[in-house]
Order: structure tokens, then sequence, then C-alpha cells
């Protein structure tokens, strides 16, 4: 099972400083990945606390990918009905270039309404899913060398021209977030993968087979299963899914997630600190994950 960080691109305190600490721990350590986190103007409310401070999260991604060369790079998630399709498609290929071929492009809907209304896109927040299934799809139709035409219910172009073309190709790994019937179904039907987020073995063991048969009916294969979820040592008292308690605790999680397919988990600290970041770190890594090893 591959680890990735969920880096401290967000909530207060976030800096360049505890990105850069924590990315290259991450690296040092031989983990698999580290992703950043997506939101652009939200409302000032208790849910979207978290989200007031956020770096810019392909941004982000850019400047991570140059620092640690050894390390795959991901957004968890980008919400890609808030953007344009086609520049989205653009950023990504380009990212992918860059890279060397390390991105995984995670996606979803977006949940917060008024974000879509402060960008001017609140009549898009009701089909959403919608946009997001036509532009996988215009994604992979132009990161494979397609020049037109393409029609569809959000973009259409005639003859037209795309480069460069990521080293991925148009199976550039996407991993689709979500918890309804249809991201998971889209997870099988459109994506490379699917990432759950604060969500237990049991929870994401039922969501499995219906991204695996979706999978499966269009002819595709087996998406990649990933798992982001909170950690933290000792005891929390939380109303959503984390990994918490002594070192033994959170060994038996991760053996759960192993034991039902998971293939990567990303783990988020919750910290901005670039020292504490690092201790926990390195002691997740010692305490934890050197037993699964």
């Amino acid at each position: 099972m591959d680890i990735g960080l969920i880096l401290p691109s967000y909530r207060e305190g976030a800096s360049v400083e505890a990105i850069d600490a924590g990315a290259e721990a991450a690296a040092r350590l031989g983990w698999h990945s580290v992703f950043t986190t997506d939101h652009l103007l939200v409302e000032p409310s208790k849910r979207s606390e978290d989200y007031f401070t956020i770096f810019e999260a392909l941004v982000t991604v850019a400047h991570v990918a140059a620092r640690q060369p050894n390390l795959r790079v991901g957004i968890s998630v980008v919400v890609v009905p808030m953007r344009d399709a086609v520049q989205l498609a653009k950023e990504l290929a380009s990212l992918d270039a860059l890279s060397g071929g390390r991105l995984i492009a995670g996606v979803g809907v977006g949940w917060n309404r008024k974000e879509f209304a402060h960008l001017g896109l609140e009549d898009r927040f009701s089909h959403r899913g919608a946009y997001l299934d036509e532009s996988i799809e215009l994604w992979r139709y132009l990161w494979g060398g397609g020049t037109g035409p393409f029609e569809g219910r959000f973009h259409s172009f005639e003859d037209a021209r795309f480069l460069p073309l990521p080293p991925q190709g148009r199976e550039l790994a996407v991993w689709v977030g979500g918890r309804e019937p249809a991201a998971l179904e889209r997870a099988g039907r459109l994506g490379n993968g699917y990432h759950s987020s604060s969500s237990s073995p049991a929870q994401v063991a039922v969501r499995m087979p219906i991204v695996r048969a979706a999978a499966e009916a269009a002819g595709r294969p087996a998406p990649t299963i990933s798992a982001r979820f909170r950690v933290a040592f000792g005891r929390h008292d939380v109303p959503f899914f984390m990994v918490a308690g002594t070192p033994e605790q959170m060994v038996g999680e991760l053996r759960e997630f192993e034991q039902i397919g998971v293939d990567h988990v990303a783990v988020d600290f919750a910290e901005t600190d670039p020292a504490k970041l690092v201790a926990l770190v390195e002691r997740f890594d010692s305490e934890v994950l050197a037993a699964l090893r």
C-alpha cells in the first residue's frame, strides 16, 4: 500500500516553509506522493474555516514537483466545475510534462454552492456532475492527440491543436473523489482511480464493488483505490472518520484498509508548523508504517 501526504497548503498557518518541510520529509522517508487541497473563495462559515488560508492547488503542485523529483504529486481534489475545462486540460498536461509524468489529478464536483456563486458559476452547481463527466472525456480526447471536432453539452470546437501532450498520455491518472453513487460510477467509468475522503475501511469496502463494476462495464482497467483521512496520535473524538489512538491502533486501522484492497492512503496531520509536522511524519513512519513494511 502506497503512502501519500496531504501537504499543509491550507488551514491557518499554512506557509511555503511548511509545504516544503512536509514534502521534503515525505521524499526523504521514501513515501509515494504528496497532495494539495483545492478551494478558491469560500464564505466565512464554520464548515469552510479550514480553507480561509489556502495556496492555489495547481501552482503549489508545480512548486513541489520541481523541488522533489522523486515524489508523485497530486491534487486532492481539484473542483473541476469551478474552472474552465479546456484551461484545466492544458494546465494538467503541462504539470504532467514538467514533472516527467508524475501527476495525479484528483477531481471532484465540489459541495460549496456559495463558492460557486462567488465565482459567477451558481447556475453550474446544479449540473456539476455532467460538467465533470464531459471535462474528463474532453481531457482524454485532447491528451490522446485529438484535434477536432469535439461536440459536447458544455464544450465544442472544430479543428484545433493541443500540445504538448502529457507523458502519461490520454490515461493521465485521474482519481475521482466523492461518495455518492454517481461519483463511484464515474470513478470506474471514466477515472483511473477512486479517492475517498474521511471514510472508514467499512465504508470504502461497500463502495469498491460499485467502482469496479462500472470500470468493467466500460471496458476499463480496475481503478486504483485511494483513501484520504486525518491522522493523530492519541484519542480524538470527532464527527468524522480519522485514524487516531496508539500506534498499535493506527496500525490496525491501516491493515484494515490493506485487507479490503486499498492501494494508496493519503494522510493529513492537520499541522502547519514545519518542525511539528516533520516530527509527526517521522513518528508516523517509524512507529506505524514500519510495522506494515
